[in-house]
């Protein structure tokens, strides 16, 4: 059976996701609240990228049409990008960067472990090295959860404000994707599906330390278009390549 092209486009999702949250930690360089959190927030920030960086080129090679990691990452349209709709949010404060991190922490952990079993060697050798990253990053975002959850009045509302912002985004975390479920049958990724109900139980056990809830609000229904943060993003991430087509330093 073949499945490149759906691969392909499987890679572009995961790769885009960590790519472009990368940058948005990577906005923070010299921005966080104290000088541990700004080398915390650089490191994950290089982590994503460096994921971002094997699903890409692995997706094309995938593709087998001579593009690289770079090619995928500096000459495709917003259009063209195929990451998650949480990532996009910018970093609004300090809180919001919490919630959007410790979301996908949990989301991609929980993703990482199930991919460690792919029938695909490469996509499983890949998994087990980002868990080890990833795990990090969930126990980082869980406690600044907790700690602005458990603080003062103020954080405590910034936090619930932050949480519930975000949540509108989380249902496509666990969204069937078009012509996606060829992967789940042949064992190559797992159906998000499954990890939903493991990934709500753990966001509610550190909500709940922190004092905060799950919001109760309406999320999306479907696969949605980008938000408009994204062409403002690749218009930064893009613009040294765009301008001075194959730079070289």
């Amino acid at each position: 059976m073949d499945t490149q092209q759906e691969l392909f486009q499987y890679l572009l999702r995961q790769g885009d996701t960590n790519l472009i949250l990368g940058h948005r930690l990577s906005e923070m360089c010299s921005r966080a609240p104290m000088l541990e959190e700004d080398i915390a927030l650089t490191n994950i920030a290089l982590d994503h990228i460096g994921q971002a960086e094997a699903l890409l080129h692995y997706a094309g090679e995938v593709e087998a049409k001579g593009r690289t990691e770079d090619d995928l990452s500096y000459l495709r349209t917003e259009k063209e990008f195929c990451n998650l709709r949480l990532v996009e949010h910018p970093n609004t404060d300090f809180a919001y960067l919490v919630a959007r991190q410790f979301l996908i922490d949990v989301y991609q952990c929980l993703l990482y472990q199930k991919l460690q079993d792919s029938n695909n060697e490469i996509m499983a050798g890949m998994a087990k090295r980002f868990l080890k990253e990833t795990t990090y990053h969930l126990r980082h975002s869980s406690a600044w959860v907790e700690r602005l959850g458990q603080g003062t009045d103020e954080s405590h509302r910034r936090m619930d404000q932050a949480f519930r912002a975000m949540w509108h985004y989380t249902s496509e975390l666990f969204m069937p994707v078009p012509n996606e479920s060829i992967l789940y049958e042949v064992g190559i990724a797992p159906n998000p599906q499954d990890i939903e109900m493991e990934w709500t139980i753990q966001v509610s056990r550190v909500l709940g330390k922190a004092g905060l809830h799950i919001p109760t609000h309406t999320v999306m229904g479907d696969l949605a278009p980008h938000t408009e943060h994204l062409s403002h993003l690749l218009a930064d991430m893009q613009y040294l390549q765009r301008t001075y087509p194959s730079a070289k330093w």
